[in-house]
């Protein structure tokens, strides 16, 4: 495990396996009140790339996992996070990465991606029209507010929004910081994406029954150099299928 001190001072810890072949670094990026070992780990993406030969960098995003947990919803934001990426990148002393992420964390890989030309190659799962449309990740089928008063409710039996209840479910799973996911909630990436500034070969990954990836296709087109691929399950499920991993470690071995 390693930790650094973030461009704000927030403290991000990570996870390190492997020393790899003469491929670049991949980097994980996990999804919102996930974390490194929940989102990448237990799904068996790190095991398939240790398997292939990779060397593989998890951060916990600040909020999540280890790392630190601001309330203030002004430390929050996936372009906030885009930074801490950066600045991980520094810290492994990485010149060029492999990142693939997966909701929140694909909101912050397109925008890292879209900045920064350290990217050879960029996978993305858990997000479709939405980063066109709604500008990061969709609001729609499940609206902040929902999620933020799921995440604040006293007594989960007083949720009564059937989209946002697995929100809390998930962070009363992994005991996450309930105040600090609400300041992430508040917080989101709400602009454009220069979606057309990314150079890499990327991979669009979508659960067929995701709410959250609908119509990737739109999202696929945007980017200059994108494939896209459908896996079964719905926004959780999707990482559990085993096509999942398979595709982004033959996509990131080509």
């Amino acid at each position: 495990m390693g930790r650094f001190e973030s461009w704000d001072g927030i403290e991000i810890v990570y996870e390190e396996w492997g020393r790899g072949d003469s491929s670049p670094p991949v980097l994980l990026h996990h999804g919102f009140i996930a974390d490194a070992a929940s989102n990448w780990v237990a799904t068996g993406v790190v095991e398939a790339l240790r398997e292939s030969g990779r060397r593989v960098v998890a951060p916990d995003a600040r909020g999540h996992g280890r790392s630190e947990k601001p309330h203030d919803p002004a430390r929050y934001g996936e372009d906030l996070m885009a930074r801490d990426l950066s600045a991980l990148v520094g810290e492994i002393g990485a010149e060029e990465i492999d990142l693939v992420g997966y909701s929140m964390g694909a909101i912050v890989s397109l925008l890292f991606a879209s900045a920064e030309e350290r990217v050879r190659r960029l996978a993305i799962g858990g997000v479709g029209s939405g980063v066109i449309e709604c500008g990061g990740v969709d609001r729609r089928s499940v609206s902040n507010e929902a999620v933020i008063a799921a995440l604040e409710a006293e007594d989960p039996a007083q949720i009564d929004d059937a989209g946002a209840l697995p929100f809390r479910q998930l962070a009363d799973a992994l005991g996450s910081d309930r105040v600090a996911m609400a300041a992430q909630a508040r917080s989101v990436y709400r602009g454009e994406i220069g979606l057309d500034r990314i150079s890499a070969p990327t991979l669009v990954l979508a659960g067929e029954d995701d709410p959250l990836a609908i119509r990737p296709e739109l999202l696929a087109e945007a980017i200059p150099d994108a494939t896209l691929r459908i896996v079964r399950g719905n926004h959780i499920g999707a990482l559990g299928d085993p096509n999942f991993k398979q595709a982004i470690v033959d996509f990131l071995a080509a």
